[in-house]
């Protein structure tokens, strides 16, 4: 595999749009790993390296959704750990929308998560939607840090880098929650004088229609 990336590298942003679009797809070693690199040799590009990576991984997405929908987890169990497997199942099982966004930051592979929305028939525009979000994030911060810091930055990502972006991920998905729970107890609650109206109306219709 360390060959591959060897191989990849050498075609610099093209080599990170290849491994992004396959990281989505089946590949088991995240682009991130490539992203870091090609970004300490070129921190003047850092930001354009980002972007590309972000393109290929949004472009890979639907296609590990279609292997999803073809063959499920018999792809999965065959190229990726079982403990990465039953730890995405699991969160993926439980909340859908968070398991992308953390899966867009945590060292297991995305394209688990691709892959199980397409068995699970998950919606694929929400998991583009979501996919957006977490990959661009991750993405561009690398970016911005190398682009910022230069190859000062490459230190900066060693230490804390993979902690800080699951932090971030966290938060992200908590603050999201939270959102999505006050909207739906607004909606409960402007739900229910409706109803209440509602009823009353049509009693009075009834009430109209036999005078």
């Amino acid at each position: 595999m360390n060959n591959i990336i060897d191989f990849l590298q050498n075609f610099g942003a093209v080599g990170l749009f290849i491994h992004a679009l396959l990281d989505a797809i089946i590949f088991p070693i995240p682009a991130f790993f490539l992203q870091l690199s090609l970004s300490a040799m070129q921190p003047e590009s850092a930001l354009w390296l980002a972007t590309v990576g972000f393109a290929g991984s949004l472009l890979g997405t639907p296609i590990g959704y279609g292997i999803g929908k073809v063959s499920g987890k018999h792809v999965l169990g065959r190229v990726m750990k079982q403990k990465w497997l039953d730890s995405a199942s699991d969160l993926f099982a439980r909340r859908g929308e968070a398991a992308i966004l953390i899966g867009s930051f945590t060292p297991i592979p995305f394209k688990i998560f691709t892959i199980l929305s397409g068995c699970m028939n998950y919606p694929l525009w929400k998991l583009l939607s979501y996919a957006a979000i977490g990959r661009a994030l991750k993405f561009y911060v690398v970016g911005f840090l190398f682009y910022i810091y230069g190859r000062a930055a490459e230190d900066m990502v060693d230490q804390a880098l993979t902690f800080t972006l699951m932090g971030v991920g966290v938060a992200i998905t908590v603050i999201w929650l939270l959102i999505r729970k006050l909207r739906e107890r607004r909606k409960k609650n402007e739900y229910q004088p409706v109803k209440k109206k509602g009823d009353g109306g049509e009693k009075q219709y009834a009430l109209d229609k036999t005078n």
